[in-house]
C-alpha cells in the first residue's frame, strides 16, 4: 500500500489532469488550477433544487478538480437545460401562450462581485451560459429578448427550435382546453397541464477556498403572457451571492419572490447570523406576509409553491419550502436528495 502523497506529488498529479478537464468548460471564468492538499478554507458544497441531483454531482466534481465556482455551477445546471425531459428548463421547456419558449437566467460570481442575466431569450438552449457571458464580457447586467439572442449568437451559440414533441403537444392540449366555447375541441388532459406549471433549477456552490457563486435558470411559467419575466433572471430575487456571506436562490412562483427580493433577503438573514435553512424559512414568512388575499386559502396559507436554497461561506447549507419538499446537495460525501424545512404541513 502506497504512503500519503507529498504536497509536491499532489500538485504534480493534479496538474497533469487539468488539460484533460479544461475543454469541458466553455468560456471559463479562469483555467482549472490545483487545489491545496489540506487545510481548505471552507467545506466545498453544492446545493440545488430537487431536479439538480446530477447538477450538484457535476459541479462538485469540477470544484474538486479546481474549477471556478461559477463555472462549476453553470456546468451543473446546463445538464437540465439540455435535458428534453425537464419541461421547466431550457430545451423542451413549456412555452408561453403563443407557443414560444422564452428562457430566463441569472448568475452572480462571488470573487469578482459581478452579475449577469438574460430574459425572454428565444432559440438558445443554455441561457445560464449566456448570462455568464454577460457577466464576464460586458459592462451590463441584464440583456433581454432579441438583443440577448443576438449577443448569444455573436459568441458562437446556435439558434435552435426549443420545442420538443412533448412540449408542443402539451401546449396544443392547453390551447384546445382553454375555452369551451372557442373553435378548438376539448381534448383529454392526461397530465393536468392545463394548469400553469412552474419549475426552475437553482444551484449555489462554495469552493474549498470559500469562494461562492449562484445561478438560476428556467423556462418560466407555462402558458405565460408573452414577455413575462419571473424571478429567475432578477438579481436579488431568483438568486443572490455575496462572497463574504453566502448565496441563495429560489424556485416556484416568481411573482411572490420578486416582491420580497427573496435571494437578497435570505443572504441578509445569514449575514445576521442565521443558519441557511432558518434564513430560508424567515424569507418565506415575509413572502406569506406580503401575499394578497386572493392567493391565500381559507386558513391564510398560500395556494402556490415557493422554495429557497442557501449555502454560507463555511459550507453550511439548507433549504425551505412553504410545504414539505426536497432539494439536492453534495456535501463532500455524496450527491443526495434531502428533505427541506417547511412552514406548513399539507392538509393540516
Amino acid at each position: 500500500m502506497s504512503g500519503p502523497l507529498s504536497r509536491r506529488e499532489f500538485l504534480a498529479s493534479t496538474a497533469a489532469t487539468l488539460p484533460l478537464l479544461a475543454p469541458a468548460i466553455p468560456h471559463a471564468m479562469r483555467p482549472l488550477r490545483p487545489l491545496p492538499p489540506s487545510r481548505w478554507a471552507a467545506k466545498p458544497v453544492v446545493v440545488a433544487s430537487a431536479n439538480g441531483l446530477r447538477a450538484v454531482q457535476k459541479a462538485f466534481d469540477l470544484l474538486i478538480a479546481g474549477a471556478d465556482t461559477l463555472d462549476a455551477a453553470v456546468e451543473g445546471v446546463k445538464i437540465q437545460e439540455l435535458d428534453p425531459e425537464d419541461d421547466s428548463v431550457g430545451y423542451g421547456g413549456l412555452p408561453n401562450a403563443d407557443g414560444v419558449v422564452q428562457l430566463d437566467a441569472s448568475c452572480m460570481h462571488g470573487p469578482t462581485r459581478r452579475a449577469g442575466a438574460v430574459g425572454c431569450l428565444e432559440n438558445i438552449k443554455t441561457p445560464s451560459e449566456v448570462a455568464k457571458l454577460v457577466l464576464k464580457y460586458t459592462n451590463h447586467i441584464f440583456l433581454v429578448g432579441e438583443g440577448a439572442k443576438r449577443f448569444a449568437l455573436s459568441y458562437g451559440f446556435t439558434e435552435e427550435d426549443l420545442m420538443t414533441a412533448h412540449s408542443r403537444d402539451a401546449w396544443l392540449r392547453w390551447r384546445a382546453n382553454l375555452n369551451p366555447t372557442d373553435n378548438f375541441l376539448d381534448v383529454p388532459d392526461t397530465e393536468r397541464l392545463t394548469t400553469p406549471k412552474t419549475g426552475t433549477i437553482n444551484c449555489n456552490a462554495v469552493t474549498p477556498q470559500g469562494d461562492i457563486s449562484s445561478v438560476t435558470t428556467t423556462s418560466g411559467l407555462s402558458w405565460k403572457i408573452p414577455g413575462r419575466v419571473g424571478d429567475s433572471p432578477i438579481i436579488g430575487a431568483g438568486q443572490y451571492c455575496d462572497n463574504d456571506v453566502g448565496a441563495a436562490g429560489s424556485t416556484g412562483r416568481g411573482e411572490s419572490n420578486i416582491k420580497v427580493c427573496g435571494g437578497f433577503l435570505t443572504v441578509e438573514h445569514m449575514r445576521r447570523g442565521m443558519k441557511p435553512a432558518d434564513a430560508c424559512l424567515e424569507t418565506l414568512k415575509r413572502v406569506v406576509a406580503a401575499t394578497e388575499p386572493r392567493l391565500l386559502d381559507e386558513r391564510g396559507r398560500p395556494r402556490f409553491g415557493l422554495s429557497f436554497y442557501a449555502v454560507n461561506k463555511r459550507g453550511e447549507f439548507g433549504a425551505a419550502t412553504l410545504y414539505p419538499g426536497r432539494y439536492a446537495a453534495h456535501d463532500g460525501t455524496a450527491a443526495r436528495i434531502r428533505d427541506t424545512a417547511y412552514l406548513y404541513q399539507r392538509g393540516n
